[in-house]
């Protein structure tokens, strides 16, 4: 295919997303894959505080790395747990804890709204108030950061992709 055709290729593709309510993401991905020593199943999912990094395991030694923002230095909880939901767009009611912090906070935010922290998909994991879930666009920024109330903040593009690749039930170890 000739130059000529590159632009109007690329026109009619933005033509074909603007119309389907695609757009890129405002910055590149955080993950990657990398070499991964961590002995885990295949499909568990290891969340490092001190690194703020989330990876999945996968085979031969192989993990997928995201970056996320961890809880606070006083909010960072470590163990292990499973996933017991996928949620799409989820509400999101404060916790306790978070409306203790924010009083002003609505009782519940619906899913898809622009200030839903819960941003395109959570993962939510058992024996608690916690999740590995996306973000709203205000915090972005903070992915990468310890900014949480223990949740695992992931930029949006990044929790959808996870939430494809891991189901209800998927290992969950959280170290320091």
């Amino acid at each position: 295919m000739g130059r000529r055709w590159a632009r109007p290729l690329a026109a009619a593709g933005l033509v074909v997303c603007a119309v389907a309510g695609i757009s890129a993401p405002e910055r590149a991905e955080a993950r990657e894959v990398v070499r991964f020593n961590f002995n885990a199943e295949p499909g568990t999912i290891v969340i490092r505080n001190s690194e703020r990094r989330l990876y999945l395991v996968k085979e031969n030694g192989i993990a997928i790395r995201y970056r996320v923002a961890v809880g606070r230095a006083s909010e960072q909880w470590e163990g292990r747990t499973v996933v017991n939901g996928r949620h799409v767009r989820p509400a999101w009611s404060p916790p306790a804890v978070v409306r203790r912090a924010n009083p002003s906070l609505p009782d519940v935010i619906p899913g898809g709204a622009p200030n839903n922290p819960m941003g395109e998909g959570a993962l939510t994991l058992a024996g608690g108030e916690y999740a590995i879930h996306g973000t709203s666009a205000s915090m972005r920024r903070s992915v990468g950061t310890a900014a949480s109330f223990g949740c695992f903040r992931m930029l949006n593009e990044d929790v959808v992709d996870l939430m494809n690749r891991v189901g209800v039930g998927a290992t969950v170890v959280v170290t320091r």
